[in-house]
Parts: C-alpha cells; sequence; structure tokens
C-alpha cells in the first residue's frame, strides 16, 4: 500500500519543490496526467462544439468523455445525468435560480448552519420567493449535526433538503442516508454538496438515492470546475435560466454558454488516474469497469488517509495550548474525513499560517466559507481557525515536518 502511493507522488510535479502541502480541502494539486490532457486539448481540440470539421468534433468526444466519467465516479446512471459548470457554486446558484420557479410563499427548504456557504446562499436567496428557510443545528463539542432536529425541521411543506457531504471546515462525516430519507418522507427534494466529500469516499448516487449532488474535481485532483449530477426526471422537470439558441434538452440546457473544454479533458485524466489507482498497470482498458476500479481507489485512499490522519491528530492532542475543533476521539475517524480544524493559543490563525508558509507548509486559515459555523463557534470575528487537511500525495514525512513546526510555534 505504501509503494502505491509513493508511486502516485511521482506523478505530481508540484511535489517536487518540496513543499508539503495541506492545503487540500481549498484544491489539491494534479498529477502529470491531468495537465497533459489539458495541453493535449489546445494542440489537438481547441474548438467550439457541434462543428462539421475535426477540432469540433474531438471537443465533442471530449465533453461525452466527460460526462461517462463522472457518471462512473458517481455511480450516475447515465451521462446526461452530468451537467459541468465553472465550480459548485456557480452551478448551485444556477439550480436555485430554476427551483424559484417553482417555489413560492408556504413553501420551505431546510439547510444546515455547518455548511459551505456554497450549499446555504443559493437557497437563502429563495426567501426572495417568500421561501421559509429552516435550519439544522450542530454540536459545537463535536461538530456534528443534531439528527434529532430532522423532525421538527423538515415538515410536510418542506420541498428541499440541502446537506453537505462532509464539513470542509471540521471533516465531519454526515449521515446523508438519515437526511435523504427524512427529505423523501415528505416527498421534497435532496440536494447534497459532495465537494469535501468526493476525494475521501466513494460516492454512490443511486445508493444514495439523492436526487441533485454537487461536487468540484479541483478537489480530487483534477482542473478548476464543477459538476452537478442530477436524476434525469429531476433535470427535466426543471427549466433553469439560458439563453433563447442553446439546446433545450439536457444536461446541456444546464450548462450556459461555451463549456471549459480543455478542463474537461482534465477532469477525464484526473477519473483515468484515480482509476489507475485502484487497478495498477494497463488500467485504461477497463476489463472489469472504470466502476470497480474507482471504489477500490476510494476505498485505498481512504485508508491511506485515515492511517496518516491517526499520526495528525495524536500529534495535535499533544500540543500545548492547540484547540482542536471537530471530533478528536481516534476511535471516531470513520466519522469524519483528515482534515483538521485547530487554533493556537497565543497565536492568531493568519500568524499560525503564515509561519507554516515561511517554512514551506501550506494551511488554510479563515472561515473557508463555513461562514454560519465559524460565527455560530463565535470564530467568525476572530480570524477563524486553521485547517490543515490531508490528500492521497500526503506520507509520513508530511506529516512529521508539520506536527515538528507546530511545535516550535506553540514555543
Amino acid at each position: 500500500m505504501d509503494e502505491l502511493f509513493a508511486r502516485a507522488r511521482r506523478r505530481f510535479p508540484a511535489l517536487q519543490s518540496g513543499t508539503v502541502f495541506l492545503d487540500g480541502p481549498g484544491g489539491t494539486q494534479v498529477p502529470q496526467e491531468v495537465i497533459d490532457a489539458v495541453a493535449a486539448y489546445y494542440r489537438e481540440a481547441n474548438a467550439n462544439e457541434h462543428g462539421l470539421f475535426a477540432f469540433s468534433r474531438r471537443s465533442d468526444a471530449i465533453i461525452a468523455a466527460g460526462r461517462e466519467a463522472m457518471a462512473d465516479l458517481l455511480n450516475a446512471r447515465s451521462r446526461d445525468e452530468i451537467v459541468f459548470g465553472a465550480n459548485m457554486t456557480t452551478l448551485t446558484l444556477h439550480l436555485s435560480r430554476a427551483l424559484a420557479r417553482e417555489l413560492g410563499p408556504g413553501d420551505e427548504v431546510v439547510v444546515t448552519r455547518l455548511d459551505h456557504d456554497a450549499n446555504i446562499a443559493p437557497w437563502l436567496h429563495l426567501q426572495e420567493r417568500g421561501v421559509t428557510v429552516r435550519w439544522l443545528e450542530f454540536d459545537p463539542a463535536d461538530c456534528t449535526l443534531r439528527l434529532e432536529g430532522l423532525r421538527e425541521a423538515v415538515t410536510e411543506r418542506t420541498r428541499l433538503v440541502a446537506v453537505g457531504g462532509a464539513s470542509n471546515a471540521f471533516g465531519t462525516v454526515n449521515d446523508l442516508p438519515a437526511v435523504i430519507a427524512a427529505a423523501h418522507r415528505v416527498g421534497a427534494l435532496a440536494f447534497v454538496d459532495a465537494v469535501h466529500y468526493a476525494p475521501h469516499r466513494a460516492i454512490d448516487v443511486q445508493d444514495l438515492d439523492c436526487d441533485l449532488l454537487a461536487c468540484s474535481p479541483y478537489k480530487f485532483y483534477g482542473p478548476h470546475s464543477g459538476v452537478l449530477y442530477g436524476k434525469r426526471e429531476v433535470l427535466e422537470r426543471l427549466a433553469p435560466y439560458k439563453v433563447r439558441p442553446s439546446p433545450g434538452h439536457v444536461p446541456d440546457r444546464f450548462e450556459t454558454g461555451t463549456k471549459n473544454y480543455e478542463n474537461i479533458a482534465g477532469v477525464v485524466a484526473a477519473v483515468d488516474f484515480l482509476a489507475g489507482l485502484g487497478a495498477g498497470e494497463g488500467f485504461r482498458d477497463y476489463p472489469e469497469g472504470r466502476r470497480r476500479w474507482l471504489k477500490q481507489a476510494l476505498a485505498a485512499i481512504r485508508d491511506h488517509e485515515t492511517r496518516l490522519f491517526s499520526l495528525m491528530l495524536d500529534g495535535l492532542l499533544k500540543i500545548k495550548g492547540l484547540r482542536l475543533y471537530g471530533i478528536a476521539d481516534p476511535a471516531r475517524l470513520n466519522e469524519r474525513t483528515p482534515t483538521a480544524c485547530f487554533n493556537l493559543e497565543g497565536h492568531s490563525p493568519a500568524e499560525v499560517a503564515d509561519r507554516l508558509g515561511a517554512e514551506g507548509i501550506q494551511v488554510w486559515d479563515g472561515d473557508y466559507y463555513a461562514w454560519e459555523a465559524m460565527r455560530f463557534l463565535g470564530l467568525g470575528e476572530r480570524g477563524g481557525a486553521v485547517r490543515a487537511g490531508l490528500s492521497l500525495y500526503n506520507d509520513r514525512e508530511d506529516v512529521e515536518r508539520f506536527l515538528d513546526a507546530l511545535v516550535r510555534i506553540a514555543g
């Protein structure tokens, strides 16, 4: 297993700098395959789609390949259930506007206090239509959702329940089946923000039975872009805002303007890279289906990251004056991603991040757009917190360098 990830590390050119990248929750580095795919697009296929010439037809093929790749990663029934966009935030705002056409006074939506604002603000905008927003709170002791609140929050008037797969701030993995089931009991749509979940766990939208799910390939080793999955019947029901000449069929009608074709080529390469971790040499033939190898790869990644995070968590809890937010029990690592959110007594989050950065260790500080959660914990006006997250390319040496540097900062 260690050799598998040692080989994977060598595929990331940025790692040659000697930098310790613990900023993965904000965006991961990319392997050489992704860089090559984006560059190849410009050389071999740089044209808009639906033209009657070779470069345009290659763009058409790349879009189809991108939808197939993401359908495999998410286990969608069809590639027609995959929508590409600039990022998850833009796609969710676009979706919110489409849903607003169906809603009005008396309707309700449910959001959680734990989420990234990209899964809160788009739904708050529905209040302009007279929609009522209800909140599902979280326990500040371990930053887990208070699921008992579902009984009160989800009512017969609920039309949509929006929940994160995992908290981008604290790493909490939410009980998606419970939340989705609560939405469906009253006939509401279930929307999942899987941006922080997708790099660390395999996703099966058919098994989850969510109606809509969004994720960001740049969080799982791809280029900057966003992906929306929607059950075909849901996408066909909703009427997004679009320009008149653009296609009226799904999924194209949700993709406003010219697509970012080069990034879609990079998304295919990123998914293939992940599949290769599961299948080993010769994986591009997919003799037993790419989906199988993706599941195997995500299982291996989860095991690798959990082992490293166990080491990181143990070290963090020993540092004097360090306050960790979220699940801190080593026996509950299956309930969180390998993302640590903390503050160090006597040092602002920005100071800690700056001093780590000076030693070649990249972490984030602030609220990471988990705006409601940080305000709820009383951190919003105090600079937020420091966030360090592990990705598949991190190793034991990265964790040790990080912990040693923190000990020196703590004094």
